[in-house]
């Protein structure tokens, strides 16, 4: 099973397993749609921001700054996605801190509509 910090680490390409073999099929799939993306949006961008774009973007065959500014831009649908079935499932206090924390009751969901933050950081050992 992935956890979220797992599917974040896979989206900006840091995901430490590398298949059988070393083959990872899945991180050529996310090269390809990132630069699908980057296509796109070169493509489509308004008049003036398209050298800025290409700047920030173009020289990375990987496109890891695109893949890490995705993620930050759509994180939160992630977690959505991940957590909407999940009503009442999650038992640990992730919002707050301290004494204070409480549990994510509704969908594994903060007040606050956040992801808690520190599920995108979890190193991964091998």
């Amino acid at each position: 099973a992935r956890s979220f910090a797992d599917i974040g680490d896979i989206v900006r390409g840091r995901d430490l397993y590398r298949g059988v073999n070393g083959n990872d099929k899945l991180e050529e799939n996310l090269k390809e749609i990132f630069k699908n993306i980057y296509d796109e949006v070169t493509r489509t961008a308004k008049r003036g921001k398209k050298p800025a774009l290409q700047a920030r973007y173009g020289s990375d065959p990987d496109f890891f700054k695109l893949r890490e500014d995705w993620w930050y831009a759509n994180r939160k649908m992630v977690w959505r996605a991940i957590t909407c079935k999940a009503e009442g499932a999650y038992f640990h206090a992730t919002c707050g801190r301290g004494r204070d924390a409480t549990l994510a009751r509704k969908k594994c969901r903060c007040v606050i509509e956040g992801v808690p933050t520190y599920f995108d950081y979890v190193p991964q050992y091998l």
